[in-house]
């Protein structure tokens, strides 16, 4: 089943490289008491996710932040060594926290995978965008075509603040 507006986010981990090393997040953890502004790309250093996906939302941290977004956040199925580099490569910085979901929990327990083997990418996330307020999806934008960008963008969800 497809998670939807007024479900909690499932309670799996993300991992993250650090400066400490690898740590797990809890998603419990991580969205308790906050507004954050969670993306989700089929994947790493990918033509749509690495040129609009995630400029969108690093060029509008500050609007969405202004808003009331405690935190942005973007998610793949793609191991934490990887999200960190690509998050270097793209300038992040404070912007935007990559979070890996190396094994795909997050994806399937929202019920929002895609079957990306003709590609050679296996089974990673669609491309999607949440607003999650205190753990309890507010708002869910899906991708009817994961390989463009429209409904899961910054700008878009600026628009649903």
């Amino acid at each position: 089943m497809t998670i939807k507006v007024g479900d909690k986010v499932p309670s799996v981990n993300f991992k993250q490289l650090t400066a400490d090393g690898l740590s797990d997040i809890s998603c419990d953890d991580y969205f308790k008491g906050r507004k954050v502004a969670l993306f989700s790309v089929p994947g790493a250093f990918t033509p749509t996710c690495s040129a609009q996906h995630v400029p969108s939302y690093i060029g509008n941290a500050d609007a969405l932040k202004a808003k009331g977004i405690s935190a942005i956040a973007c998610v793949s199925v793609n191991d934490a060594f990887v999200m960190q580099a690509w998050g270097e490569n793209l300038g992040v910085g404070d912007a935007v926290e990559m979070l890996a979901d190396g094994n795909g929990e997050f994806a399937r327990a929202t019920g929002l995978t895609l079957d990306g083997s003709g590609f050679g990418l296996g089974e990673r996330s669609t491309r999607f965008s949440m607003l999650v307020d205190d753990g309890t999806v507010s708002a869910l934008n899906v991708e009817s075509n994961p390989s463009e960008l429209d409904v899961s963008s910054a700008e878009h969800m600026l628009g649903q603040l």
